[in-house]
């Protein structure tokens, strides 16, 4: 006999724009995804760098929700001056990024389980639900202007600052696909010298 496998993505009740909220079903779809992807991850391992100056699994779990947090702060809430602690218990830098070259991972990481990583992820969204209630369709529009480091400008509106969170989410989740198989090789790699000496 065979299995079905049913995949659908159904858009959450309650928000004022149907778009907004099939945004939201995609992203809690990814997170769905990541939480599955993580469950034997070990502290260790979140700490682990492929060499000094890289991201790790630790540093990446907090940037997603330090970014998703921000971009809530300046689009939704139009305060991008607004503090991160009271949401997430870190600030803006917490997770050490970017890195620069040679370095090693934040110390204020170090050691934490995927648990806190998790409510860091949990907390974040949280907030973006709560902002996003209200949003309606006419909403989606409306243009942020913000200045770049060099000075140039750009402007972004509300639909892509959505669309920005998922893609964001997307593209760090693979990047920690990666370093967990990068992590594995390594270790198996260290198992077979030691083997090998023996």
């Amino acid at each position: 006999m065979s299995t079905i496998t049913n995949l659908s993505l159904k858009v959450p009740a309650g928000y004022a724009s149907r778009e907004v909220g099939l945004f939201l079903a995609q992203m809690d779809d990814q997170s769905r995804r990541l939480t599955e992807a993580t469950r034997d991850i070990t502290p260790e391992e979140l700490a682990w760098q492929s060499k000094p100056g890289m991201n790790t699994i630790g540093m990446l779990l907090a940037h997603i929700a330090i970014a998703e947090t921000w971009w809530v702060n300046i689009v939704l809430k139009r305060d991008p001056n607004a503090p991160l602690p009271p949401v997430l218990g870190i600030g803006v830098d917490d997770d050490g990024m970017p890195i620069p070259e040679g370095a090693l991972p934040p110390a204020n990481l170090a050691g934490k389980p995927v648990a806190y990583f998790d409510d860091l992820l949990v907390r974040a969204r949280r907030y973006l639900k709560e902002a996003s209630v209200s949003v309606a369709d006419g909403e989606l529009e409306r243009e942020i202007e913000r200045s770049r480091p060099d000075g140039s400008k750009r402007l972004i509106n509300v639909r892509w600052f959505y669309y920005h969170l998922l893609e964001h989410y997307a593209g760090h989740f693979g990047q920690i696909l990666m370093l967990r198989h990068l992590h594995r090789t390594a270790r198996e790699e260290a198992t077979e010298r030691v083997a090998a000496k023996a």
